[in-house]
């Protein structure tokens, strides 16, 4: 299940998507990829100053579903890389604030983002390796360039699983942020986008390369 929560802020408006299945860690179904994607073509039209991509529980997403990935065929669905593609496009702030551990195909659209922020407990893993399958193309392409080719190999080619502290020092997470702290944080990081004109966000986005 998607939730999606809209407040106002500076005169514009925020979008949270919120992944809420915290009984299957947020493990994402095909349902649910749709609803992102459905949601973030929504978020665009309505023109918001900043999305920020969050989930419930302690974990913000622990992959593909595993019922539909052994039996109908989720891990290499094309919409994995349509939703990470469209959260990369959005002409707004994208902010993924990661309430827990990171995990498998879901680390598409996290990587996608504008800004990761992390809980101190986060864990983050990319096991293709181990399962026998292939990361969306993107995803290989945003995480070397966030990290560089070794340690974007540590996690897809040696599986590691890396602790917040060491994803903040190599710069796949931006802020480690405590649990209780996160809504001042993403109302810290939204302020200046939520006040600007829409022409001034998009245009600045739009020079900023990656």
């Amino acid at each position: 299940m998607i939730e999606i929560l809209r407040e106002s802020q500076g005169g514009s408006e925020i979008w949270t998507l919120k992944l809420n299945r915290p009984e299957k860690a947020n493990s994402l179904t095909r349902e649910m990829l749709a609803a992102i994607e459905t949601a973030t073509a929504e978020a665009e039209q309505a023109g918001v100053a900043a999305l920020v991509l969050t989930g419930e529980g302690k974990v913000f997403s622990a992959g593909a579903d595993l019922d539909q990935a052994r039996n109908d065929g989720l891990t290499t669905d094309p919409l994995w890389e349509r939703v990470s593609s469209r959260l990369a496009a959005l002409p707004c702030l994208t902010i993924a604030a990661l309430n827990g551990t990171l995990a498998g195909g879901s680390f598409g659209m996290v990587l996608a983002c504008d800004l990761r922020i992390s809980v101190p407990t986060a864990k983050f893993f990319y096991p293709v390796m181990k399962l026998g399958f292939l990361p969306q193309p993107s995803d290989a392409v945003r995480l070397s360039s966030l990290l560089g080719p070794a340690r974007a190999r540590m996690i897809l080619m040696a599986s590691q699983k890396i602790e917040a502290p060491a994803a903040l020092d190599w710069g796949l997470v931006d802020r480690i942020v405590e649990p209780a702290m996160m809504g001042e944080a993403i109302a810290d990081l939204t302020e200046a986008v939520c006040a600007a004109p829409p022409e001034i966000r998009k245009g600045i986005k739009g020079m900023i390369p990656g």
